[in-house]
């Protein structure tokens, strides 16, 4: 189940979402051959990506920036990159270009501090921008709690789409982030759901100042929660049939 496309459109053109995915990419691209080399893969992130227990030391503090724009492999980097593009045009329209590219780079930071403080001896290596756009997400629940959102459903051959309000795709998201958290303290795991969690917490703290600008509630009850702008499409909910082999 993931969401794939927002009914939300944008007036105007996000250079700054389009060129963080761009760099994204591109990093991915220059060192994905290492993807194949453990042992030069560890070493990259060694240099690169953020260790909890070396920002605690007082050391490697660029590496809080850089890991951001890191991931651990092609489902890592296609999921966050999808999330990107369907929520941060609509933030970076509010926010404009300048001030949105802070707001980025500041979810992400402040999701870095969460990691950090949930486990500051850790040395394990942390990578990926879901932080920063769990931040986005957080700002976009604040600004949009009732725009649609396509959602896809695929339990093996069994396809189909839904059209939700953000609220509850977004509130499903950070549902799972806690219970995410809460199963990796029992069991272990490798994903920094704290990051996640306190991304999505900031994004909604540094995204008020704009909800204040465009009238805080009187922004919200102008269109009933939803989008200011007419979406440019509508989706209804489909259904793929499912097709009985014969075995006459």
């Amino acid at each position: 189940m993931f969401p794939f496309r927002d009914h939300n459109p944008s007036r105007h053109t996000p250079y700054v979402t389009w060129a963080i995915m761009a760099i994204n990419i591109v990093v991915f691209a220059m060192y994905s051959p290492l993807l194949a080399d453990r042992v030069a893969l560890a070493g990259f992130f060694d240099t690169w990506a953020m260790v909890p227990a070396e920002i605690t030391a007082g050391t490697e503090y660029h590496t809080a920036i850089t890991s951001m724009f890191l991931h651990g492999g092609l489902m890592h980097i296609a999921g966050n990159m999808l999330f990107l593009w369907i929520f941060g045009d609509n933030i970076e329209d509010a926010m404009g270009h300048i001030p949105f590219a802070i707001f980025y780079l500041l979810s992400g930071l402040g999701a870095d501090a969460f990691h950090v403080m949930s486990d500051p001896n850790s040395l394990v290596p942390t990578v990926g921008a879901s932080g920063a756009i769990a931040g986005v997400m957080g700002g976009y629940l604040l600004l949009y709690p009732n725009a649609k959102v396509d959602v896809a459903l695929i339990l093996v051959i069994f396809f189909r789409i839904f059209t939700l309000p953000a609220f509850i795709v977004l509130g499903i998201w950070m549902g799972l982030q806690i219970f995410g958290e809460l199963a990796s303290s029992a069991t272990g795991g490798g994903i920094a759901y704290w990051a996640h969690i306190g991304g999505f917490i900031v994004g909604v703290i540094f995204t008020m100042p704009t909800w204040l600008k465009l009238g805080g509630m009187k922004f919200w009850q102008r269109a009933h929660y939803h989008p200011p702008h007419e979406p440019t499409f509508k989706t209804r909910t489909t259904t793929i049939p499912i097709v009985k082999r014969n075995r006459g």
